[in-house]
C-alpha cells in the first residue's frame, strides 16, 4: 500500500503590513535628539542642563556643571541616585503660532557616571549629539546618567506612555538631523503639497507645513477653535535623505492625478 499523498498546500504566514507612520518609541527617540532640555529634581527644583541626549545604545546622558547644585545633590545622595525628570522639547523651525511638535518626559534616577566609563560615554554622546561642552567633561562639567523608569510623549493634546525598553531600542527618524536643509532643498514641491492640502481643508482653516519624516509630510491645520497635525504619507517609507526627492515626486504625481 502506498501512502496517500496529501494535496494540502502549506500556507505561509501573511506578511505584516508596512507601517504608515513612525511608532511612538521612534517619535520619542526623535524628540530626544533635540537640545532644548531641562531637568527637575527633588530638592533642587528645575534647572537647564548644558547638554542632554540619548545614545545609540539607549543611555540617557546629561552634562551639568561640576560645581553646580545638581551634581552636588547627586554626589551627596545617601542612596547614590536622585529622582529626576528630564524634559525635552522639539520645535519646528518654521514660523507657526505654536511651534512645539512634541515634548518628551524621561523619568528615573540620576546617577554619576563612573570615571572608567566616562571617556567611552562622552564619545557615544558626541555620536548622538555633538556639543562643544563635551570638551569640558572632567574639568568644569560632569556626566550624569538617567536610569529610566517612565517615558511620556506629548504631541498636541495627546499623551502616550512609551515602554522604556522600546524607547531604548528605537532609533530616531533618519531625516531628523537634516530636516532644516531638506525643507529648503525641496521648498517648491512642499509648497505645492501644502497648497493642495489647503484646498482639502475647510476654507476657514489655515494649513502650514510642519515638517517631514521618513513616512511622509506633516502639516499643521489651524481651525478657528482648535488645531491638529495632519500626515500625508509617502507611497513607501524612505530610507535616507537621497530617497526623499523621489518620494516627493511620487506623492505629487498621486496628488495631481
Amino acid at each position: 500500500m502506498t501512502a496517500r499523498r496529501s494535496t494540502r498546500t502549506s500556507r505561509q504566514p501573511a506578511a505584516a503590513p508596512a507601517p504608515a507612520a513612525p511608532s511612538a518609541a521612534e517619535r520619542a527617540r526623535t524628540v530626544a535628539t533635540c537640545s532644548a532640555a531641562w531637568v527637575h529634581t527633588l530638592g533642587e527644583g528645575t534647572a537647564p542642563v548644558l547638554a542632554a541626549t540619548t545614545t545609540a545604545a539607549g543611555d540617557v546622558l546629561l552634562v551639568v556643571p561640576r560645581s553646580g547644585g545638581l551634581a552636588a545633590a547627586v554626589r551627596r545622595s545617601p542612596l547614590g541616585d536622585l529622582p529626576a525628570r528630564l524634559t525635552v522639547t522639539r520645535r519646528t523651525v518654521l514660523p507657526l503660532r505654536d511651534p512645539v511638535r512634541g515634548q518628551l518626559e524621561l523619568v528615573g534616577w540620576l546617577t554619576p557616571v563612573p570615571h572608567d566609563e566616562e571617556a567611552a560615554l562622552v564619545l557615544d554622546f558626541a555620536d548622538a549629539c555633538p556639543a562643544d561642552v563635551l570638551l569640558d567633561v572632567g574639568l568644569t562639567a560632569c556626566l550624569l546618567r538617567l536610569d529610566l523608569a517612565e517615558v511620556l510623549l506629548t504631541e498636541g493634546a495627546g499623551c502616550t506612555e512609551v515602554d522604556p525598553a522600546e524607547f531604548a531600542a528605537a532609533r530616531p527618524d533618519p531625516l531628523a538631523a537634516d530636516e532644516v536643509d531638506l525643507l529648503g532643498e525641496h521648498a517648491r514641491p512642499l509648497a505645492e503639497l501644502c497648497a493642495r492640502v489647503r484646498l482639502w481643508a475647510g476654507e476657514d482653516d489655515g494649513v502650514h507645513l510642519l515638517g517631514v519624516d521618513r513616512f511622509g509630510i506633516l502639516f499643521r491645520v489651524e481651525c478657528p477653535a482648535s488645531r491638529y497635525d495632519l500626515r500625508v504619507p509617502f507611497p513607501a517609507a524612505v530610507a535616507d535623505r537621497p530617497a526623499l526627492g523621489a518620494a516627493l515626486d511620487d506623492l505629487l504625481r498621486c496628488a495631481r492625478a
